[in-house]
């Protein structure tokens, strides 16, 4: 079994419950007036369901069936202290208006309380939610990456859910269950010890049926959150992966595993409508009994004249509506322990503290140099598996530096340090002549623009994909970022122009198109420093040469960075690094290397050799 099976399958420890319970209840706190609320709400509404049967009883022994009753005796005081009709037909009339006004009132009560508890629920998943996905952005890159998406999206939508039903309806519930059982309980042995008795003769049975439900449904509930965070996980990967599933003719393989996880999630579903299925008819015929044992001995006592009839009634009511509240203890406890499940897993990723800190004391902005540099940095993803090895070089001013070499060489992890998404563990990285681990880190990143590879468009207009919200960025600029990188066409063929809504990932736009929009995003903002890392990768050969040619006048004042596994992108650069095995191994302009002969050589004639003469090379043949 998996561990993040054994997570959810295993029992939440006791003493974590109080913990659990404390911060549960400090999100609630801002929200505490509904909740007290709430609490007065069920208290008045579970005293209007312990009347009626009462209510009833009266009306047997007073009026249908003359007797002087326990129940007959105390609602004819109530009727007597209120100064209402006692006797003939008006006292009946009142009674029933009594009992008339306590189901309206109940159901008002009832209504008013759970229009407050499902307000409150909302509003503290809309808290926590908030509160979450801050969190998530504080959290390094390094996290996502070891992190399935799937797993973050269960916390944010099917853990946070479980709280709600908590909020809503968990709690309050189980108030309310504990107030009627408590009050029905004391109402019978008040009426008729003896019958009291008898009608509890069933409730260890009850509790004996409910403990094992409990123990079993919980379990079962556990496993669901499991299996569907499994799910989510598969469907994010090959929903945003599906062009590269048709690709390789991968359908009936990843519909196979899905099938496997969507079958494993049925079948822990069906375990547990069988436990649902034998609890709800047991508690039923349980119900049944007691109300058979009830009607046995309560008329054979009513026909011995030791019990009136009303009493008896009332009983039957009682017991029917005593045993309901028992039954559903069990299903809203249910509700409580996957609650604790999502609060304790919800708690713990807000206690996950982001390996990137900020300092304490950063220093200010210093003025704008255009410079950075790497001193003796080494750097590892995992542990002694160095991705970059003893690596030393200066960016000066405006300069053009680009990095090439095989795959897995180290390139795209110099952007990686650069915007402090990871610390290196040996050396530094020196930006405007501070270390990046004294800078603020908004004040850091404002100061690059980055192009990846991979094109990052976000569902939303054109307007909102350029800018990102940032401030003091208006269409004049977003007009003027997108003329200069050559999208001028793009935005005169949208119908909308800025205002065209693109769909998720840039629906709407080819992946040229994207491209450069994600060039403009990047210029809009003025930045120091340019990062692109395999830019044009993804453009087409005449997408490609337009994009050179707005390099060529928007990196005038720039420092740039400039990484790509094509060497003719580089070829105007100011100065190569070629990299191998994390280590900076040659260093110089395009013809120096090539005068030199060694790497940067070969990776050049490996790239521009047509395919037949790599072949003869390779092989030694003539």
């Amino acid at each position: 079994m998996s561990a993040a099976a054994t997570e959810v399958l295993d029992p939440i420890d006791t003493r974590a419950q109080r913990p659990l319970l404390r911060w549960l209840i400090g999100w609630a706190l801002p929200h505490r007036r509904r909740i007290v609320l709430a609490t007065v709400l069920v208290l008045a509404g579970s005293v209007l369901q312990v009347a009626g049967p009462l209510i009833t009883a009266a009306a047997i022994d007073l009026y249908l069936k003359p007797e002087t009753g326990t129940a007959a005796q105390h609602v004819l005081h109530f009727i007597q202290a209120l100064r209402l009709p006692s006797s003939g037909g008006a006292g009946l009339a009142t009674l029933t208006a009594l009992y008339l006004a306590t189901l309206l009132a109940s159901a008002a009560l009832l209504s008013m309380q759970a229009r407050t508890m499902l307000m409150t629920g909302q509003l503290v998943m809309r808290d926590l939610r908030d509160a979450l996905f801050a969190h998530l952005q504080r959290l390094e890159v390094a996290w996502f990456s070891r992190t399935p998406a799937g797993r973050v999206i269960t916390r944010l939508t099917s853990d946070v859910e479980a709280l709600n039903e908590l909020f809503t309806s968990g709690l309050v519930d189980i108030f309310s269950d504990v107030v009627v059982l408590g009050g029905i309980a004391g109402i019978l042995f008040a009426l008729d010890w003896r019958l009291a008795l008898v009608a509890f003769a069933t409730l260890p049975f009850m509790i004996m049926l409910s403990t094992w439900f409990r123990k079993r449904a919980r379990t079962i509930y556990r496993e669901v959150r499991t299996r569907v965070a499994a799910i989510n996980t598969h469907l994010q990967e090959h929903l945003a992966g599906m062009s590269v599933v048709q690709l390789a003719r991968a359908e009936a393989r990843t519909s196979s595993k899905f099938r496997e996880l969507d079958a494993a999630h049925r079948d822990v579903n069906i375990r547990g409508v069988f436990y649902y299925a034998v609890f709800y008819p047991s508690v039923e015929l349980l119900i049944s009994g007691g109300m058979a044992m009830l009607l046995v001995a309560g008329g054979v006592w009513t026909k011995g004249g030791t019990l009136s009839l009303g009493v008896l009634v009332a009983f039957l009511q009682y017991v029917q509506r005593f045993f309901r509240p028992i039954a559903d203890l069990a299903e809203n406890y249910n509700i409580l322990q996957a609650s604790f499940a999502a609060a304790e897993r919800l708690q713990g990723l807000l206690a996950t503290e982001p390996q990137i800190l900020q300092p304490e004391a950063p220093v200010a902005s210093p003025p704008r140099a255009a410079a950075f540099a790497f001193e003796n940095v080494s750097f590892a993803y995992e542990e002694e598996r160095w991705a970059i090895r003893e690596l030393s070089f200066a960016a000066r001013a405006g300069e053009r530096l680009a990095v090439v070499g095989h795959t897995g060489a180290g390139k795209s992890t110099l952007v990686n340090l650069l915007l402090r998404f990871y610390d290196p563990q040996l050396g530094a990285v020196i930006v405007d002549g501070v270390d990046i681990r004294r800078w603020d880190l908004s004040q850091l990143r404002r100061r690059f623009a980055v192009v990846l590879q991979e094109i990052d468009c976000f569902a939303g207009t054109l307007r909102e994909n350029v800018s990102l919200g940032r401030s003091g960025i208006d269409d004049a600029r977003i007009r003027w970022a997108l003329e200069q990188v050559g999208a001028a066409p793009v935005l005169s063929h949208l119908p909308l122009g800025l205002d065209t809504t693109l769909g998720e990932r840039g629906t709407g736009l080819s992946v040229g198109e994207r491209q450069l929009v994600s060039f403009a995003r990047a210029l809009v903002g003025d930045p120091e420093f340019l990062l692109l890392d395999e830019a044009t990768a993804s453009v087409d050969p005449l997408t490609e040469a337009t994009i050179q040619k707005a390099l060529e006048r928007l990196l005038q004042g720039r420092t740039a960075l400039i990484i790509a596994h094509r060497l003719a992108t580089v070829v105007g650069c100011d100065r190569v690094l070629v990299l191998h095995l994390g280590r900076l191994v040659e260093e110089g302009r395009h013809e120096e290397l090539l005068a030199r002969g060694g790497l940067y050589k070969a990776l050049y004639e490996l790239q521009l050799l047509r395919p037949s003469e790599e072949r003869e090379r390779v092989s030694g043949l003539p």
